[in-house]
């Protein structure tokens, strides 16, 4: 009795590091054209996006804009009361700027220490802004790569990846000790100390010389940020030796 064998297709296998897959051949037609045909979520681009390695550049993206929402508080405004004629009429009366106390020799006090308080913290701020700006652009190139597919192009780009990612997450080590090691510099400042019991003369009690809540913040976000890229420099080496087995395994047909 003549038996008539069908071809069987190999099962494709995925990289799940760079998002790509190793299709073998399969029976054609019209119908199985039709089922193979990749949806907008399936398509070749877009597979990296559900990896781990995504996943992670993603968070450190958001990471990255949380550090710049945070440190761009010590850039803003000095504070105080002393500003708030600037603004117009409306403003120094509804906000209290009217009765504040703070007239002639104090008023003037007032406004230089705000003035000298916000230049000591502005450096700190800054440079707070720079390393969010920098974590940004980092993550968001590191993923532009794996949508286009370049660790599996080229398998080395994972190692220097690996490299890249441990050294910042090393590196957010020092760079935290230095973020709080000046802030808590320009808290036990002569000019803080000062301006905290200038204000509390008028009995303010917002302008304690601390930490405040969205530099405490940062500081726990960077500390994620070094686990992040901790874990991202695993996936790292982690897909490069998958990328490296695939590319010498070759497709078998059976």
């Amino acid at each position: 009795m003549e038996q008539q064998s069908s071809p069987r297709a190999p099962t494709a296998e995925r990289d799940w590091a760079g998002g790509h897959s190793v299709p073998g051949p399969g029976p054609k037609g019209p119908h199985s054209s039709r089922s193979a045909a990749p949806g907008p979520l399936w398509s070749r681009r877009c597979r990296y996006l559900r990896t781990g390695r995504a996943c992670c550049q993603m968070v450190q993206a958001l990471l990255a804009v949380l550090i710049l929402v945070c440190a761009s508080v010590s850039c803003g405004p000095p504070g105080g009361y002393t500003g708030l004629p600037d603004l117009g009429g409306i403003y120094y009366y509804q906000f209290g700027g009217a009765y504040s106390g703070f007239s002639g020799a104090d008023g003037q006090r007032a406004r230089e220490l705000d003035q000298r308080f916000y230049r000591l913290k502005l450096p700190v701020g800054r440079a707070a802004m720079a390393v969010g700006g920098c974590l940004l652009a980092a993550s968001c190139i590191l993923l532009s790569l794996g949508v286009l597919r370049l660790p599996w192009r080229f398998p080395a780009w994972l190692l220097l990846e690996c490299a890249l990612d441990a050294v910042v997450a090393l590196g957010m080590v020092p760079a935290l000790y230095f973020y709080f090691h000046f802030l808590l510099e320009v808290y036990n400042s002569s000019v803080c100390k000062e301006r905290e019991q200038l204000y509390q003369s008028k009995g303010y009690q917002g302008f304690r010389c601390s930490l405040h809540a969205a530099e405490v913040a940062a500081g726990l976000w960077g500390c994620v940020v070094a686990l992040a890229y901790l874990l991202s420099a695993g996936l790292a080496a982690r897909a490069y030796a998958a990328v490296r087995t695939l590319k010498q395994k070759p497709v078998q047909l059976q």
